[in-house]
């Protein structure tokens, strides 16, 4: 008798294959409407002129009375169906990054409350180039140039907006993490199954109070019902500079390769291109993200720039104790992020 799989397989929206997406983009595409951009531009205006910070707008600060209903039905999309949104339309160029960041952050408020996405206490991120490299074990690769591989973020949701795109490179790439384990459990259910397992996982130098340099969590978390993930295979990897993290043996190894290998395979991921004023929302425990190499503008005023957010809705998933060491909490709507002690948590509006 051959080994079972961990779980059933998953029968739903969210295990999609990038090949039955790609030309159906009205499907997964929200494109803004004259009416949309209005409420949005209104909402901008009042909390501008009330002076409000950026990390001070709550939803009832940003009203949008039509809009508003659709992105309900957008969050639950994300979080119930297909997993992922691209809003299409926010009117960016040639605008303040204040302005743009205001009005990010108030439709976030529609999706989910916001975590830290750093050491710092970052509220709002952005994904800019700092002149870094991740041969530095404390360099995250959103402050380089580097391609990012494919991974999830620590918090339920995580948005981009697009400010402004690169020379050249730097296309979003996703799968399903749930496609993933459909095609890993019915070819190699014994591989899947110590993905089930905890592997030691790099903190990259970002340690909340009483905590390891590393996390031990199993890459696939079958609880209540849900099957959840959280990955970084760089992490993983670098977590064996621990001489105290165990060793990854080479049935590890190889379950992590085909893993890796299926969020790459073409018939699996979607490629897309951020074009300026796009809005991408994921679901990180059902979606893998990553991000092509990119070559960059020699000008400081044209080089790529997105902003991000981490979101953390109150009609999340629950989630399972493992999540516990990264993410702080299991509570939907006050979970996840990077929480370290005597960090005032802030929206920065310039990349630091």
């Amino acid at each position: 008798m051959g080994i079972a799989p961990p779980r059933p397989l998953i029968d739903g929206p969210s295990a999609w294959f990038g090949r039955d997406l790609r030309g159906r983009e009205e499907e997964w595409i929200y494109r803004l409407s004259a009416a949309d951009i209005a409420e949005i531009k209104a909402a901008t205006t009042s909390v501008r002129a009330r002076g409000l910070d950026i990390a001070e707008i709550g939803r009832a600060d940003f009203p949008l009375p039509t809009f508003g209903s659709v992105l309900d039905r957008l969050r639950e999309e994300i979080l119930n169906g297909r997993s992922f949104v691209l809003i299409r339309g926010m009117p960016v160029d040639d605008r303040p990054t204040t302005g743009s960041a205001a009005a990010y952050w108030g439709i976030g408020t529609y999706l989910g409350n916001a975590r830290s996405q750093n050491a710092k206490g970052h509220l709002l991120g952005h994904v800019r180039d700092l002149g870094l490299a991740t041969s530095d074990p404390n360099v995250r690769t959103y402050q380089t140039t580097e391609r990012q591989h494919f991974h999830t973020d620590s918090c339920d949701i995580v948005g981009l907006l697009c400010l402004k795109t690169a020379k050249r490179g730097g296309l979003s790439s996703i799968v399903s993490s749930m496609a993933i384990y459909n095609v890993m459990a019915t070819r190699r259910p014994d591989l899947v199954r110590r993905l089930f397992e905890p592997f030691p996982t790099d903190r990259r130098g970002e340690v909340p109070a009483g905590k390891k340099p590393f996390f031990e969590i199993p890459v696939y978390n079958d609880h209540a019902g849900y099957l959840s993930v959280l990955y970084s295979r760089p992490y993983i990897t670098s977590g064996q500079r621990f001489a105290e993290a165990r060793r990854l043996s080479p049935e590890d190894i190889e379950a992590l390769d085909m893993f890796d290998d299926l969020a790459n395979d073409p018939e699996l991921r979607l490629d897309m291109e951020l074009r300026p004023g796009d809005m991408q929302f994921l679901h990180n425990h059902t979606i893998l993200h990553d991000r092509t190499a990119y070559e960059d503008w020699p000008e400081p005023a044209r080089k790529r720039h997105l902003l991000r957010l981490w979101l953390s809705p109150s009609d999340a998933r629950p989630l399972p104790p493992a999540f516990l060491p990264r993410y702080g909490s299991a509570v939907a709507g006050d979970r996840g992020g990077i929480l370290c002690p005597g960090v005032r948590l802030h929206a920065p509006l310039e990349p630091v």
